[in-house]
């Protein structure tokens, strides 16, 4: 009978336990959807996200640190055709110290989808630019993401993959 007493003893503080722990992953859970839902702030429009993209790439040639600081999100994940990732601060200090200086950015081949308070696009770009001294210029297909947030629309993602030179 002893046994049988402690088996449920035991029972009762694991279920206690897991009662516990998913309770608080539940509220985790939720505090962090709710900080989600902050972020958006409305429907973004294919006008709205390519308007602020036309307004990043002058920003950049520009390097025009306090437009960049507000166009690009905090949360902004930018990985290079290179694979290297920048984050928000990291990606403005490079252009700030003078290691990257954008001299021209030119895009084609465009397309906008929108999902809610997200616009994603995709298409070529052609950049012309001076990393650590050395001129390139760059062929890329690439996709950016959008966010329409209280503080505007702001640039959260970029990806891209570097073509290869023409035959």
């Amino acid at each position: 009978m002893r046994q049988q007493e402690c088996r449920c003893g035991e029972w009762r503080g694991r279920r206690t336990a897991l009662f516990l722990f998913f309770a608080f992953l539940l509220c985790e859970l939720g505090d962090r959807s709710i900080a989600l839902a902050d972020e958006c702030s409305g429907a973004i429009t294919a006008e709205e996200a390519v308007s602020a993209e036309d307004a990043r790439y002058k920003a950049q040639a520009a390097n025009d640190v306090a437009a960049m600081e507000r166009l690009f999100g905090p949360d902004l994940v930018y990985i290079h055709s290179s694979a290297a990732m920048d984050t928000k601060t990291s990606y403005i200090e490079s252009m700030r110290s003078g290691t990257v200086k954008y001299r021209a950015m030119r895009r084609s081949d465009v397309k906008v989808r929108t999902y809610g308070c997200l616009a994603i696009i995709t298409g070529k770009a052609e950049l012309d630019v001076t990393t650590k001294g050395e001129d390139l210029s760059i062929q890329l297909r690439f996709h950016s993401v959008w966010a329409k947030r209280t503080q505007g629309v702001q640039f959260v993602s970029w990806q891209s993959t570097r073509l290869p030179p023409p035959p």
